[in-house]
């Protein structure tokens, strides 16, 4: 149960299906805070905590088999969604959500080494991807609309460069960064001994490159390579990044094409020591003995899936004629909607009708300051009604204070409190009444 919980808390903070819809709404922020959250700190801290688990999750193989079956279904599903998005953001932010999923179904695979490898080559080009997009949005005047772009590959060439080194390494062209962990991911998959969810992971991994190079490329067309689409304002004041913009993308150029290349050797070594814990029985076959198919199938499908989105965009258009289907993927496979019904709404509802309401202005109010305040309402009203000026009650009160001073000096002091019971009863009642005959109601 405790990797159970471990997992879901990994599983919400990196994002995975049915708990990641916070993740394209936090793209409202500066694009270097994107970039950052999504390389290196906020996301990836989940996937950093199951790998740094590993001595618990090895001796849970049904939180290792949940792992894998929700990666590569979050794999799957949020490169089906980017595929018909407009915000440029919100494109690489499904596509982080997707390269995510590829981590936690090589952890569930005991794949650790390969889930960190994964993720130390996605923080080169995904920071390079985001620094570009707000280059992008900058030169637009703050426009994040894919639909209002194009035609600007030779008015930004830095920006035009980045994006495209990031999105190659993000569809894992041969020999760039995202090459050699994504690749190796889908090999383990595809060698794992628990066969059935092995294949199960492998050919959903496999779909999801086919669609990661497909809206990889449809953004490039979009934003770059199509005749301009934008105002016409924005295109005359389009200017390339300033110096402060184009150092970080400069420097970003070389780690998100030899990432993978310049650290495979180390990430599959001796590095981790005794940092990675792995059950003699889940020690990882021997890639190298693979079927030379099964080690080209990822990269033939991410070059069809680039040379497919190339002609449907570029030259016949009519991806959004598929209405149902585009409107089902645009609308990110209703998850909103669905949450807002049965969670948001419901919440709300509970805590303006029940907390609200019911305990902070009713019972928290009532047992708290207002009923204080009432209570010493009643209080002084009922001193108020003492002092009248008649000299028998007075006498009446006197008579009995001295009554109750007696009684706790001669005699057992267990029964003071009795006695101040039924006192406070008996002169409440007496001056309560005469309080409501001396003040009738306004009826009469």
């Amino acid at each position: 149960m405790m990797c159970i919980f471990l997992l879901g808390g990994a599983a919400a903070k990196s994002a995975q299906l049915c708990l990641h819809t916070w993740l394209p709404d936090a793209m409202e922020g500066p694009s270097p805070v994107s970039a950052l959250i999504h390389a290196a700190t906020m996301v990836t801290a989940g996937i950093f905590l199951l790998v740094r688990c590993s001595p618990l999750l090895e001796f849970s193989e049904y939180t290792l088999s949940i792992a894998s079956v929700l990666g590569s279904l979050t794999a799957f599903f949020a490169a089906t969604v980017a595929l018909c998005q407009h915000d440029i953001k919100r494109i690489i932010a499904y596509s982080t959500c997707s390269q995510l999923g590829y981590m936690l179904f090589a952890i569930g695979f005991s794949g650790y080494s390969f889930a960190m490898f994964h993720l130390f080559n996605h923080a080169f080009f995904k920071a390079a991807l985001f620094l570009s997009a707000g280059s992008i949005i900058h030169s637009f005047s703050i426009e994040q609309d894919l639909r209002r772009m194009g035609g600007v590959s030779q008015l930004l060439p830095l920006a035009f460069v980045s994006t495209l080194c990031g999105s190659l390494s993000l569809m894992g062209f041969p020999f760039l960064s995202g090459f050699f962990s994504k690749d190796a991911i889908l090999e383990l998959a595809f060698s794992t001994q628990t066969s059935s969810l092995g294949f199960f992971s492998y050919v959903l991994g496999t779909i999801s490159a086919f669609l990661t190079s497909f809206y990889s490329i449809r953004l490039l067309i979009l934003a770059f390579l199509k005749l301009p689409n934008g105002f016409r304002s924005y295109i005359l004041a389009i200017h390339d990044a300033p110096l402060f913009m184009a150092i970080p993308l400069i420097i970003l150029f070389a780690p998100s094409i030899l990432s993978g290349f310049l650290t495979f050797d180390v990430f599959f070594s001796n590095f981790w020591k005794q940092s990675i814990f792995i059950l003699p029985h889940h020690y990882l076959a021997d890639l190298e003995f693979l079927p030379i198919s099964i080690k080209l199938l990822p990269t033939v499908v991410s070059i069809s899936g680039a040379t497919v989105s190339f002609i449907l965009f570029f030259y016949y258009p009519i991806w959004s004629s598929y209405k149902p289907i585009y409107t089902f993927l645009y609308y990110k496979w209703h998850f909103d909607s669905i949450n807002n019904k049965f969670l948001v709404f419901p919440s709300l509802y509970f805590g303006r009708r029940i907390t609200f309401e019911v305990l902070d202005r009713g019972l928290f109010n009532l047992w708290g300051p207002e009923g204080l305040a009432i209570i010493a309402n009643i209080l002084v009203r009922l001193n108020h009604m003492l002092q009248n000026g008649l000299i028998n009650d007075y006498l009446m009160v006197f008579v009995l204070g001295m009554c109750l001073f007696l009684h706790s000096i001669y005699l057992n002091s267990h029964f003071i409190i009795e006695f101040v019971i039924i006192l406070s009863i008996s002169i409440g009642t007496v001056y309560t009444l005469e309080y409501l005959a001396n003040y009738p109601d306004e009826e009469d």
